[in-house]
Parts: structure tokens; sequence; C-alpha cells
């Protein structure tokens, strides 16, 4: 027996485990059925094509009786792994008293508002207020920017290239994918873009060391300048770890700079931690690894740490000036997620989860510091639990995304699930679950690093 995701677990749910071909039958049935059915706007079935039966702590089992390490938890909402067993009753006793409650105040609402506001620095839980969104994080992000259109009584936004904010109309403006844009007429307006500090591969063409100054300094200039053709905006919208866009940690000095030319100009900044808050970073939230305070906070993916779904946004008192009813949604009262989110919360402070992500971290770092020598490894990069590493042609460094997707496959036969993204998804994304052990980071490791030297 074996300790994982805080059950005890049969030694079968303990060890990767694959037989025979991807699909299997079962899968492929299944599979079949969903291509005559579903849209074809389905993306994660055509690289990982197996059929799920169940989960459990860091694994999961198809129909055909294979175990996989996941690596992809939900695409990062299941912090706790899956199905913890304390998440699991706290939602199932909930779900027996009250599902469903609007935003009217309900004890599992107020015990989960609590949990998070205690969960931001000291500084800011007294200055903040919440607000629930629909139950995805494009929700979130689309009710932060009302809120600091409201506020402000300005239209533009400010965004950066490789950002990923949801697929909704206005998400999807302020996100840099073009393919996702194209196909779409009367995209949001005074959306701009501005270069984000990805010194693997420079926006700006500079040598990694000036790269993440110059592209603040653009912005700045842009700003500053009466001539420089963008008004005041309503708002700067960031991620500081952008995870769609390639797993790329903003340099600090980019994200101080940032934030302090937003401060001086009066323009909210809004930090997207739809992917990288709850702990993801090794810090509840990963604007406190960069020592600043944003005024609009965006939350969602794995607030409930089950993958129930609730968004929210947190943002600064000064900017609550929406009228009753400016920015509503039928499932923003989703009570079970709020009962095993304040759940989550108890448990990452008791088992001291954010110490595992550093831990388990530094041993991913040290196990991938062995591609340091593989000339098709152009960066590996990662902030605690969020990791990438980008392949690109050794000759002329375009982005290697064919192999990347070799890579997924041949890790996934060797029974571990990954994610690939980035330009040219040329990069393989790690998002384990939070309460990982040490065993299954260095079984995990192993099969990718197998899988990148069989590719």
């Amino acid at each position: 027996m074996n300790r994982i995701g805080g059950s005890t677990l049969p030694d079968t749910w303990t060890r990767p485990r694959v037989t025979g071909d991807l699909p299997g039958p079962r899968s492929a049935e299944l599979l079949a059925r969903q291509d005559e059915r579903e849209s074809n706007a389905r993306t994660y079935p055509r690289r990982l094509p197996v059929a799920i039966a169940e989960g459990r702590g860091s694994f999961v089992r198809d129909l055909d009786g294979n175990t996989f390490i996941d690596f992809l938890t939900g695409a990062g909402v299941l912090s706790l792994g899956h199905n913890h067993p304390e998440l699991v009753r706290a939602a199932t006793r909930q779900l027996g008293r009250l599902a469903h409650g609007l935003d009217l105040p309900t004890p599992a609402k107020d015990a989960f508002t609590h949990a998070q506001l205690a969960m931001l620095p000291a500084d800011l839980r007294d200055h903040m207020r919440v607000h629930f969104c629909g139950p995805a994080g494009g929700d979130a992000v689309d009710a932060a920017v009302k809120l600091c259109k409201t506020a402000t009584g300005r239209r533009d936004v400010i965004a950066f290239g490789g950002g990923y904010h949801g697929s909704g109309h206005l998400a999807m403006s302020l996100s840099g994918l073009v393919a996702q844009k194209q196909p779409i007429a009367d995209r949001v307006p005074g959306v701009h873009f501005f270069p984000y500090s990805y010194c693997a591969r420079c926006p700006l063409g500079l040598d990694p060391g000036r790269c993440a100054v110059n592209c603040v300094t653009l912005l700045e200039e842009t700003l500053r300048d009466t001539h420089g053709g963008i008004p005041l905006p309503a708002a700067v919208i960031m991620e500081l770890v952008q995870g769609e866009g390639g797993v790329i940690p903003a340099r600090p000095e980019f994200v101080r700079r940032v934030r302090d030319l937003t401060a001086a100009l009066d323009i909210p900044l809004i930090v997207d931690e739809v992917q990288t808050g709850c702990g993801r970073t090794g810090t509840w939230l990963a604007f406190e690894r960069y020592g600043i305070r944003p005024d609009v906070i965006v939350m969602s993916k794995a607030l409930s740490g089950l993958g129930l779904p609730v968004a929210i946004i947190l943002y600064d008192r000064r900017l609550d000036v929406w009228a009753p009813g400016a920015h509503i949604g039928t499932f923003r009262g989703n009570q079970t997620a709020f009962a095993a989110g304040a759940e989550a919360v108890r448990i990452v402070r008791r088992d001291g989860v954010l110490g595992n992500v550093a831990e388990r971290g530094e041993q991913i770092a040290g196990r991938l510091s062995e591609l340091a020598a593989n000339p098709w490894v152009r960066d590996v990069r990662g902030l605690g639990l969020m990791w990438g590493v980008e392949l690109a042609d050794p000759q002329d460094g375009h982005p290697a995304g064919g192999l990347a997707r070799r890579v997924q496959a041949g890790a996934l036969r060797r029974g571990l699930i990954t994610e690939v993204g980035g330009r040219g998804d040329c990069v393989i994304r790690l998002l384990p679950a939070l309460n990982v052990t040490p065993e299954v980071v260095d079984m995990a490791c192993d099969i990718l690093l197998d899988a990148i030297d069989a590719a």
C-alpha cells in the first residue's frame, strides 16, 4: 500500500502500466462515438487517445485497464489530485444540504470567502472585495475588464503577446493566439498588445539580459507619449507565468516595472491567476513571488481543488462602483465547489502543500537539468509545479512542434499524460497535482526523459 493524495491506495494505483496499443479497444469505441457526436472543437482526445474510467491521486485509468501518471490534472484544476477523499466528503455533505444558491449568502459560501481572503497577503485582506462570476476563468476575465472599464470610464485594454485568457469573445480578444481569432469577425475593439518578457525567444530580438527591460520601456514610452496612439487604458491584464503560451515565467524586473507604471498612471492592473493561483507556483498566488500588489486578481481552475467549477475576482474596494446586477451568472452559487474549496484551503495549510510544491519543483528542475546537453532542447523553465520543456530545431531555432507531439505520444505509451503548448505547440507542459510525491515525480521524469531521447 502507498499514501498518495491524502488516501491509502493499493499498489496497482502507484505505478504506471500500459499494455498493448493506444487506444485500446474499449477506449477506441468511445473515441469513435465521440467523433460522431461531439463538436469538431474538441482538443485533448486528438493527442491523448484514451477514454478515462477513473482517477485516484496522481493516477488515472482508462477503460482498457491502462494506468497513467496524470501530469495534466484537468489543465490544472485538480490541485490535490483526483478524488481526494476529504474533498469528496466535503462536497458530498454539501450536496445533501444545498447545491445551488445564486448569490444568496450561505454558510458554505461564507466559509469559502473567508478562506480565500485569509490566503491573501496580510496587507491586502482588508482592502479587497470578492465577486462571484460564471463558472469558468473566461467569465472572471470578462468580469474583471468590465469592472475596470466601469470604474475608470475608459475603454482600451493592454494585453501581452503570448497571453491566454480564455476562448470567449472578450477573453479571446485579449489572448495572443492568432489562429483562434482569425475566423472571428468584429472582435472586441480597443485591445493593444505589447511584448512579454519571453527571453528564450525574445520578441524584440535582443540578448536575454536586456529583453525584459526593453519590453517594458516600449510600453512605458507608448503610454506616456502624447502621440503614442493609445489613450490611457482602463486596465492592463497580465499572466505572471504564461501557461498556454508555453510556461513562460515573466522576469521579476519586467513585472515590477509594469506594476510601477500602472500605479503611476492610475491604470488598474489585472493579474490573471486562473492557472497560477491556488499554490501552483509555490505561493498561494503567483504575484506574491514577484513582490507586487495587483488591483484585480482573477481566479478559477483549482479553487475547488476537485474540479468543481467556480470563478471569482478579488479587487481593490476603490473599484467597487458596480450597480446591482452589473455582472451576474446563474451558476455563480455552486455550493459544492464552495464546500470543497474551503476544505482544500484547510488541507493546503495542514499538510504543508505549498512546501511540497517548492520541494517537488526543485526536484523536477534537478531531473530536467539532464536535458541541458540535448541540442533539441531550447529551454527548460518553470515555477513550483508548472514546467515547460521547449523544443526547437538546433539548426535554425524554429519551434519543433512535431517533435514535441512525438514526445507527448511516446510519454503516453510509457504511462505519462502531458500537454503541449506555446508557439507551434513546441513546449511539453507539466502540471502535476500539488501534493504529488517524490516517487511519482521521479517516475514521471524517467518517462519524460526516455520519451525525449527516443523521439
